[in-house]
């Protein structure tokens, strides 16, 4: 079996040096890191993982933790947490929750058995369970927060946004505007909540509550929930849906009961993901900067890691609002 320090005669440097280029190679020069990679390729060298875990108990591995691996937003996250953790040697292990309370304790415990070096999550279900281990491990909480809690933290400002994106609609000439909420019991379902009914006071709008639905953030809740809207006897004009995931199945149901978008019934979504401009019409949203919230993230993440000491601990990124063809002035 090659070791590292036949690696390192090849290459004519010290076990040390291969061990930096392994480890820390932004540390190593251009032209000794070339001779390493060249000797490492030659002799077919592949590092013992397990043996440098027990020689530094860090395992070069970290979590991130997922409520749903099938929503196309989160993908953007995980490219922006991959990108930066491959730069600094980093492997990511992806988990996914299902929105499962049970699964994400299960995952936690993977940091207790040091199996993993710290842990991102992008949505959390139990907030005790998470305050707890961010006292004893690096923890970072990427697409929302915790109330009052000191775990670092990269998001929008989701009730901003909401209200920019009810505003807009109200802007339009619309009155007549029903809100689909993603799960009450989350943070992002509370906080746009926040923003539609912040917009309605502002613009002195009164909506029927029967027009406030809420959704679990699925394409199918938004198409089901689209449906009792349409069952009313007056109709909403516009409709703002908590994610684009719902909003599209906004836009199928409104197609399906031969309403037209935007001509009968506007639709705005929110995070601005691919399928929003392959959608007919495409569709208006709030566009969040999904692969720098996962680059930031697992900034910080590697900071706490190294004990490195974080500026401050929440970090607020832009939003913006992409206006499109699913909307248009109420006649």
């Amino acid at each position: 079996m090659v070791r590292i320090v036949d690696v390192a005669k090849r290459a004519n440097v010290s076990t040390a040096t291969v061990s930096r280029v392994l480890s820390n190679p932004h540390t190593v020069r251009k032209e000794t890191m070339g001779r390493v990679l060249k000797a490492i390729k030659e002799l077919d060298y592949h590092p013992n993982i397990l043996a440098r875990q027990l020689r530094t108990l860090k395992t070069k591995t970290v979590i991130v933790v997922v409520p749903d691996i099938s929503n196309p937003f989160f993908s953007k996250v995980l490219r922006g947490v991959e990108y930066v953790a491959a730069a600094n040697g980093y492997q990511v292990l992806i988990k996914d929750t299902t929105n499962d309370l049970e699964l994400e304790s299960g995952y936690v415990d993977l940091l207790r058995q040091k199996k993993a070096d710290g842990m991102i999550f992008l949505t959390v279900m139990n907030s005790e369970l998470v305050n707890i281990v961010e006292n004893q491990y690096p923890v970072v909480l990427a697409c929302e927060y915790i109330e009052g809690s000191s775990i670092p933290t990269v998001s929008i400002d989701n009730i901003s946004a909401a209200r920019k994106a009810t505003e807009y609609l109200i802007q339009l000439g619309h009155r007549q505007i029903a809100f689909i909420s993603g799960p009450t019991t989350s943070v992002l379902g509370q906080d746009r909540l926040k923003g539609f009914y912040q917009a309605l006071a502002q613009y002195n709008v009164t909506v029927d509550p029967v027009l406030i639905q809420e959704g679990d953030f699925t394409y199918e809740s938004g198409f089901n929930v689209m449906n009792k809207l349409l069952a009313l006897n007056q109709l909403p004009t516009g409709v703002f849906a908590a994610n684009d995931e719902m909003a599209l199945g906004a836009i199928k149901a409104i197609k399906s009961k031969h309403f037209r978008v935007p001509a009968d019934i506007s639709v705005i979504g929110f995070d601005n993901i691919k399928f929003s401009t392959i959608v007919e019409p495409e569709l208006t949203t709030i566009a969040q900067p999904a692969f720098e919230i996962g680059n930031k993230a697992m900034d910080l993440l590697i900071k706490l890691m190294k004990n490195k000491k974080i500026i401050r601990s929440q970090y607020i990124l832009d939003d913006k609002l992409i206006i499109r063809n699913s909307c248009v002035k109420k006649v």
